[in-house]
């Protein structure tokens, strides 16, 4: 699993509160500055905790699931955050079009829709039918 970050930093856009939003949903990825961007990157599964605990906490999980589906092509999932609702510690998707540009978010997993049963697994009503763990080892 390799999870890869990042987020423009417009002229009019503190470097900090940019990475403040990014280090809300992903609080375990190190972060660097350079070229107007702050990036970050991690190998580790626990990276996605927050993004994960916030998708049950807001009740997003069929949303999520949708987007991340739709994101997914080969062992990535791509998709974008609103950098605004990350910056008060909410997950919101969006499809780029934000004032402030997004927050763009690379999953590169061995096994893609485990990964998206693991982060937003299905519903009924709203409610997880079944938790899955990414433990890709027998």
């Amino acid at each position: 699993m390799r999870l890869e970050v990042r987020a423009e930093v417009r002229r009019t856009e503190s470097p900090e509160k940019v990475r403040r939003a990014v280090l809300n949903i992903f609080p375990e990825v190190r972060l660097e500055e350079a070229g107007g961007e702050i990036r970050g990157e991690s190998g580790e599964l626990r990276a996605l905790s927050r993004f994960r605990e916030l998708l049950r906490r807001q009740a997003v999980l069929d949303a999520a699931r949708s987007v991340m589906r739709a994101g997914a092509s080969g062992d990535v999932i791509s998709f974008m955050l609103n950098k605004q609702a990350a910056y008060v510690g909410k997950v919101s998707f969006t499809d780029g079009e934000t004032p402030m540009g997004p927050i763009v978010v690379r999953i590169r997993a061995e096994d893609p829709e485990r990964m998206i049963d693991y982060l937003a697994p299905r519903t009924k009503d709203g409610v997880p039918v079944q938790e899955v763990d990414y433990d890709l080892d027998p």
